[in-house]
């Protein structure tokens, strides 16, 4: 690749005795792994430069699937992520790795993750609202089509005082019953607007949110959510 490219790391791990594997997302090709040769050498400046959550240029060659990096330089200082942020950083970043295929370009969405953890380092106490936001666009982007504005049963406009309940690859269908897969139609019309200000929203986004994901997360749960929860079991001894 002849040109700069935008990117972050996503997860790296040692190759060989000097080098690194390094998951980046990019703006112009999305998701891929590059072989950083020497990194681990203790003159290499990659080694402390290629972390999550720095914003990186970056220049790579090779045709096959594990590219060779070439370049990589500081675009700006690392993002300052602590505690729960942090962890919330490194749950993006793993979505991102399970659910995006390879080379694959989103910008749209890499302008998203930008602006997701710009919001996470700078506003602590938005952070729900940054996450559901990102999720919702990871959602859109690998193609998941529900319509949160009708019903899927009668196709008539969601009533904000009435309840549906979600119905996988039907959508929401108005029903008198509720459990965990039901929703009020006030809930469905924020969702589709990508409003989460309110607490009632925000817990009602974050359940959607792990119902469709479980599909395309299969049975394999998510490391970042293992380790925060050993955090919190940590802080609370």
């Amino acid at each position: 690749m002849e040109n700069w490219q935008r990117g972050f790391v996503l997860h790296r791990r040692d190759y060989s005795e000097t080098s690194l594997l390094v998951d980046l997302f990019t703006e112009e090709t999305g998701r891929l792994t590059v072989l950083a040769k020497g990194a681990r050498s203790k003159r290499s400046p990659l080694k402390s430069l290629l972390q999550p959550f720095t914003p990186l240029l970056l220049r790579w060659s090779g045709r096959g699937e594990l590219k060779i990096l070439t370049k990589a330089e500081a675009a700006a200082i690392t993002l300052p992520l602590q505690t729960t942020a942090l962890y919330s950083g490194f749950y993006i970043n793993e979505l991102i790795t399970r659910l995006l295929p390879v080379e694959t370009a989103y910008p749209s969405l890499f302008q998203e993750y930008l602006r997701c953890l710009t919001g996470l380092a700078i506003s602590p106490n938005t952070l729900e609202t940054s996450l559901r936001t990102f999720e919702f666009q990871l959602l859109h982007t690998i193609g998941y089509g529900v319509d949160f504005l009708h019903c899927a049963g009668s196709g008539k406009p969601v009533d904000e005082t009435m309840t549906y309940r979600y119905r996988e690859e039907k959508g929401f269908i108005a029903s008198l019953i509720k459990d965990n897969l039901t929703f009020y139609g006030r809930e469905l019309i924020a969702f589709e607007k990508r409003e989460f200000t309110d607490k009632a929203i925000l817990q009602a986004a974050k359940r959607f949110i792990r119902i469709a994901f479980k599909p395309y997360l299969g049975g394999k749960p998510l490391k970042s959510r293992e380790l925060f929860s050993q955090h919190i079991l940590y802080q609370n001894k």
